[in-house]
């Protein structure tokens, strides 16, 4: 029997509370439904916005190396017992990589973090409603 991961795009959500997907679907759709009838500048100021959101995947990858990087330092200037963090943090980010999930996910998904497919999704929303393709 062959072990089949999820698909890069969809790992993240298929991991997260189906309530928490649904809010986050929500007010991505509420994004798009105010931006209907307006004008092509404020919906192309809305596309840069989303063009400057981090997606949970740039999160994970600032805070663990972060977390690495501090926990390095002090393992080689006050306790070696930092570098476990290190290891842990690693363990936790290929967990990540290959199933979608690591102990931060649920949170910054509670907190509205999207996935670039999610923040993608509005993007694209936002160019049909656009009265000139640009």
């Amino acid at each position: 029997m062959m072990f089949h991961f999820p698909s890069t795009s969809k790992r993240v959500e298929l991991n997260t509370d189906k309530d928490i997907n649904n809010e986050i679907k929500r007010e991505t759709l509420e994004n798009i439904a105010y931006f209907i009838g307006k004008d092509d500048e404020e919906i192309l100021s809305r596309m840069e916005e989303l063009d400057e959101e981090w997606d949970i995947e740039r999160l994970l990858e600032a805070n663990a190396a972060s977390i690495v990087a501090l926990s390095t330092i002090l393992g080689f200037t006050t306790n070696k017992k930092w570098f476990a963090i290190s290891g842990m943090v690693g363990c936790f980010l290929l967990h990540h990589a290959l199933y979608g999930w690591c102990p931060p996910v649920p949170i910054l998904r509670r907190l509205g973090v999207r996935t670039s497919s999610e923040i993608n999704y509005e993007k694209e929303a936002l160019k049909n409603l656009l009265e000139f393709p640009y």
